[in-house]
């Protein structure tokens, strides 16, 4: 695994420039989570006007390429006004997913984008990462008016149960150092799936009535009816939260808005 960069929007080449008219603004207290799906197919420019619609304060992406984030991003500023600071976490070099050749393959895995300015980035590989090697990300970044530490992960997939408990328990033990957390990704598991139980000790979903002992409530966020994408939050009240299918990946965009008290 590797640390593909970091930025802010005046220091990268292709930070595109403020659109006549100001653009739109981030809804402060907003965070999105959601798995791109690669490779899918989707054009880039489809996808930065999905997250555009929600306009999150901080964003975090999983099965993302580099350079896909990087061309949202700048699609998110030049069309949209919106702009964000960027941190990529755990990637892996992948032609077959990202292009590139052989050589100098393109990076996949996991970014976070913030309104604001990110500092303290840690980024962790997993002891165990299954059939694929997996980790998390974390960076501290303010989320409605509060710093606060924001994490981003992408757990092993379906079928690795022992694996993602696991990698659960590794995640835990970072966010249980925190007061004030938010805990953003794809779990590949159903809430009540016993190796998230690490996770529900510690944190509530940003959907109060999502938990392991009601399962049934939870919405979906996959294309197969599941609900694998989280938002979990610690030491932070949600005040709303929405599931958002989407045509351009096999799972749904999932947002929360928080409170600032």
């Amino acid at each position: 695994m590797v640390l593909a960069g970091s930025g802010g929007p005046g220091g990268v080449p292709w930070a595109g420039s403020r659109p006549a008219g100001g653009g739109r603004e981030v809804v402060a207290g907003r965070v999105l989570t959601w798995n791109l799906c690669n490779p899918c197919g989707a054009s880039d420019v489809d996808r930065a006007a999905q997250i555009a619609v929600y306009a999150p304060q901080v964003i975090g992406v999983q099965e993302a390429c580099a350079g896909d984030v990087g061309r949202i991003r700048r699609y998110l500023e030049s069309r949209y006004g919106l702009v964000y600071h960027v941190a990529y976490g755990p990637a892996l070099r992948s032609w077959g997913r990202c292009g590139g050749v052989p050589w100098r393959p393109g990076a996949y895995g996991q970014a976070i984008l913030s309104a604001a300015p990110m500092a303290d980035q840690v980024t962790v590989e997993y002891p165990e990462g299954g059939s694929e090697d997996r980790g998390y990300m974390a960076v501290t970044t303010e989320v409605g008016g509060r710093l606060v530490r924001v994490f981003n992960t992408h757990l092993a997939e379906r079928r690795q149960e022992a694996v993602r408990a696991s990698q659960a328990r590794v995640l835990s033990a970072a966010v249980a150092e925190h007061h004030r957390a938010i805990v953003l990704g794809d779990f590949n598991a159903a809430p009540n799936a016993p190796e998230l139980a690490a996770l529900w000790q510690l944190a509530q979903d940003a959907d109060l009535q999502c938990r392991p002992s009601a399962a049934d409530l939870c919405a979906p966020s996959t294309d197969w009816h599941s609900r694998f994408d989280y938002v979990f939050l610690r030491g932070i009240a949600p005040l709303d939260e929405g599931v958002h299918p989407t045509p351009y990946s096999d799972h749904h965009l999932l947002h929360a808005d928080l409170d600032r008290a």
